[in-house]
């Protein structure tokens, strides 16, 4: 679990200039549209929407963007129609890659994960050849500069999570996919401080590379992180010796 938290934070860090803000914004508002769409617009009857606005607040995202992405997925709107796919793989060092796209060409959008995967020394699966791997968990962060471990550690239990730890300036609360809004409205109840919340595929062991094959998994996670197409980059790498990389 602490790799995929650590890869999070990472891309919030990474997340500072406009260009990167951009792209940020230009996914989290494929994934607003795709969760109206499925859902329908109005977050308090839908779990999904409800959760991506909320990510795309705590990421700055402006109102205005998040009114016209909701509008666009329930049709208020013109806008490309974006179809959900998964591709899974290996990064370098036999890292696994769970990767989750949103997209309006798929067969385009697999051809360039291809090549990209290629050219860095990973490779693409097939379905299934890593998803075992994976559970779909809900991860919840919340600020430690702002909370207090004890009192944290107390609501998580109170609200039933699963696990806490603290990495880093941050505490991570796991929860059951079952769980996960239920935990995370109570969280947001008691007053702590969170900075993401999200349904995510979650590595039941991880991997450890240092060194060289660390730095060359870190630069194939950020190549795919800055594909338009790709929405959630999981992997099992445990990415504490990586994080000075690339």
């Amino acid at each position: 679990m602490a790799g995929h938290s650590k890869w999070s934070k990472i891309k919030r860090q990474k997340a500072v200039t406009d260009q990167a803000r951009g792209k940020l914004f230009s996914k989290l508002g494929r994934e607003i549209a795709v969760a109206a769409r499925e859902g329908g617009g109005d977050p308090d009857f839908n779990p999904r929407l409800r959760t991506a606005i909320d990510n795309a607040k705590s990421q700055r995202m402006p109102a205005d963007n998040i009114d016209r992405a909701v509008r666009r997925g329930t049709g208020d709107l013109p806008g490309a129609s974006f179809e959900e796919v998964t591709h899974e793989g290996y990064a370098p060092g036999g890292a696994a890659l769970y990767l989750e796209c949103l997209t309006d060409n798929p067969r385009r959008t697999l051809a360039e994960l291809r090549h990209l995967l290629d050219k860095r020394g990973g490779n693409l699966g097939q379905s299934g050849s890593v998803a075992w791997m994976f559970e779909r968990k809900g991860q919840i962060l919340v600020s430690a500069d702002e909370c207090d471990e004890d009192a944290a550690l107390d609501a998580a239990l109170e609200a039933g999570a699963e696990n806490f730890e603290s990495e880093d300036g941050t505490y991570v609360v796991t929860t059951t996919a079952p769980d996960f809004h239920d935990v995370l409205g109570s969280l947001r109840d008691a007053g702590l401080p969170v900075e993401e919340a999200e349904l995510a595929m979650v590595p039941s062991n991880t991997v450890k590379l240092a060194g060289r094959d660390a730095e060359k998994v870190l630069a194939v996670l950020h190549a795919l992180d800055e594909h338009d197409d790709v929405l959630k980059v999981n992997t099992n790498v445990d990415l504490e010796e990586a994080e000075g990389a690339g």
